[in-house]
């Protein structure tokens, strides 16, 4: 892949739009696919998360496809703040990416509600933050963060979008949390009183186990891949390379943006 240089990016006003469009359609997946399974398999509590854990790991990997070549479809404080570590993004940047992925998943939790009759904002009562669930949360946010990373560093930042799909999608079963592994999802899971919400008291440990996870998964990166010219050259690579397709070079396409279709 091509390196891609800062100045090659979308502008960042777009960025932050496709980071707060995505977040919300992934909040909107979550919690609509969540309400969806209580009424069509009421009582079945497995059933209802095989359709919740199957609907959001197609979608997910739908909707990387969608904004991933404008904003790297982070839709992740952890990854958008690791990302910056390693020098992918700037620190300037990364705290713009952070208000816009938390607006876009309380949005999604109210489209959802909305999309089922239901009141826009209802308080989830959803109690979660056990020790076990906590745990589960560290084991999701630092094998997302290894997942995500590693393949940019082996040059496989194509294969993202079903990548994460399936993670998560996985994670759903492998972790007595279900995977939230993400702070502004848990964020707008706590507007929406229903299978995939969370109890306002549960999201700050979440939140914090979160970022320890993120942290966990950093130093992973770090063992596993060490970093070198060529690692440097691919940071701008996460989730998928996002590229200005209008930019130029001596009224040509630049090698960067012709690696974004």
């Amino acid at each position: 892949m091509a390196d891609i240089e800062p100045g090659d990016r979308p502008a960042l006003a777009r960025r932050l739009a496709a980071e707060a469009v995505g977040s919300m359609l992934l909040a909107a997946l979550v919690i609509g696919s969540g309400i969806a399974a209580v009424q069509l398999s009421p009582g079945q509590v497995g059933l209802q998360l095989v359709e919740n854990a199957a609907a959001t790991a197609a979608g997910l990997f739908a909707i990387i496809l969608m904004v991933g070549p404008v904003s790297g479809a982070h839709f992740n404080p952890v990854v958008s703040l690791v990302d910056a570590v390693f020098g992918g993004l700037s620190w300037r940047d990364a705290a713009a990416y952070l208000p816009a992925q938390v607006a876009g998943c309380v949005a999604g939790a109210v489209l959802a509600n909305l999309m089922f009759d239901r009141s826009a904002v209802s308080i989830a009562t959803h109690h979660r933050a056990s020790g076990a669930h906590l745990l589960a949360e560290v084991v999701a946010t630092a094998g997302l963060v290894l997942l995500i990373f590693a393949l940019a560093r082996s040059d496989r930042a194509e294969r993202a979008p079903a990548a994460v799909g399936a993670y998560i999608g996985a994670a759903y079963w492998f972790t007595s949390s279900t995977s939230f592994a993400n702070p502004a999802i848990t964020v707008g899971r706590m507007f929406s009183d229903s299978f995939a919400g969370i109890a306002p008291a549960s999201a700050p440990a979440f939140v914090a186990v979160q970022m320890v996870g993120g942290a966990v998964g950093y130093g992973l990166v770090r063992l596993f891949y060490p970093p070198t010219a060529a690692a440097r050259a691919q940071a701008a690579q996460i989730v998928l390379p996002h590229a200005d397709p209008a930019a130029t070079v001596n009224g040509a396409q630049s090698p960067a943006s012709r690696g974004v279709s």
